[in-house]
């Protein structure tokens, strides 16, 4: 039971302040910069225009080119690592040979820094002089366009993502795994239920609510993607591979357009709750199901 000691508060108070300054300051005068023509080089002094960034920006084709490319990567990446996440998880929840040693070489990808990562891809998926290229060559195959085709590029972001974040799916699916109670599966046994009957009927619906929080954290994670694409392609080829965070980055740190980028951040907030918003609509009714 808790003490019912005012002194408490002289030890909670202050830190949920500091907190709370820390993280409404910046969000008011974020918001309040993207109502203004604001831009630091040249230098404009601000000047309120209301709602009028947000409206080119919803003009702006590149605003619209960045949301498809950001929305593409996610989803895909996404999808891709959830499937195989779930699929290495069975098989090491299975008690496969050596099951010890590939949870900790599958997890290693997850703790590595995202740039570097970037860099030995890129390296790899060099179009010229890429180790890639090069074995595929000996086959008597031509040099693809990896990094310079908006479609490879796009291709090898989503291999670099699913590559080095399936770990994080693996790690949370075979945790869910190894709480499912044995005595189901005995009884299933026991009815000449099949692996593939046992995995739809049990495995499948008693995972679905670690299953949409996994989903749910790496799709919010995936669209804040920046630090991979700009290693990697820059946004390019053009700005094929462009998304949201790489272009409020160009704005923000290239441009020095204040009033702009902070707009296209908000924007941003809003596109990520309507996803959030929409994706947990849709599960509710089958999470209900399981209570």
């Amino acid at each position: 039971m808790m003490r019912n000691d005012p002194i408490k508060h002289v030890f909670i108070w202050p830190a949920v302040l500091v907190v709370l300054a820390i993280s409404i300051f910046p969000l008011i005068y974020s918001l309040t910069t993207s109502l203004l023509s604001y831009r630091l080089i040249p230098p404009i002094p601000p000047r309120v225009v209301w709602l009028g960034n947000y409206a080119a920006l919803l003009q702006e084709p590149r605003f619209w080119n960045a949301l498809f490319t950001t929305t593409l990567i996610a989803l895909i990446a996404v999808g891709l690592q959830y499937a195989i996440g779930f699929g290495v998880a069975l098989a090491l929840n299975a008690r496969v040979p050596g099951e010890r040693l590939f949870r900790v070489a599958l997890l290693l990808p997850m703790l590595l820094a995202p740039v570097a990562v970037a860099l030995v891809a890129r390296m790899i998926f060099n179009p010229t002089m890429g180790p890639l290229n090069q074995f595929l060559s000996k086959f008597g195959l031509v040099n693809l366009p990896f990094l310079t085709n908006g479609h490879w590029a796009l291709a090898c972001i989503i291999a670099v993502e699913v590559w080095q974040w399936t770990p994080f799916v693996i790690l949370m699916m075979l945790a869910g795994l190894q709480t499912l109670p044995e005595d189901v599966y005995e009884a299933a046994e026991l009815e000449n239920a099949s692996a593939w009957q046992q995995f739809w009927g049990i495995t499948f619906p008693m995972m679905l609510p670690i299953s949409a929080a996994v989903v749910f954290i790496r799709l919010i994670e995936s669209y804040k993607i920046m630090d991979t694409v700009f290693v990697m392609t820059g946004g390019g080829p053009g700005v094929d591979t462009e998304t949201l965070t790489l272009f409020a980055y160009q704005e923000g740190f290239k441009k020095f357009n204040l009033g702009y980028t902070s707009a296209l951040s908000f924007l941003f907030l809003i596109a990520i709750t309507i996803i959030g918003v929409t994706y947990l609509a849709l599960l509710r009714p089958h999470l209900e199901k399981r209570r």
